[in-house]
């Protein structure tokens, strides 16, 4: 079996492949297609790690990050974007924006 994330994170390996996205637009049209429990399950493995996270990903340059390191980053991302759903709107979709998109035409990297 593969691994993406750092070994120091492989219990989180298991959320890997849904919330180690690339873009802003991917993290949210996974947060839009995931049910609350799907979203809280993530939340509550990942949101007690995060300073731990941070840390690591701080350790290299940005433009020197290993890629294991990148996607430990981009599940960072992902858990600012599953935070909102989480503990402000309690559902994945905002709450009174109609139909909400996001979509970006350019964002920074990693």
């Amino acid at each position: 079996m593969s691994t993406r994330l750092p070994s120091a994170f492989a219990e989180l390996e298991p959320f890997a492949e849904t919330w180690c996205l690339e873009t802003e637009t991917e993290r949210w049209n996974q947060r839009l297609a995931s049910t609350m429990p799907v979203l809280h399950e993530f939340y509550d493995a990942f949101f007690p790690r995060l300073e731990e996270a941070i840390e690591y990903c701080d350790k290299y340059p940005l433009e020197e990050l290993p890629e294991d390191a990148t996607n430990l980053l981009r599940m960072i991302y992902s858990l600012i974007m599953v935070a909102m759903a989480v503990e402000v709107m309690h559902q994945p979709a905002p709450v009174d924006a109609a139909d909400a998109v996001m979509i970006r035409t350019g964002e920074p990297r990693p």
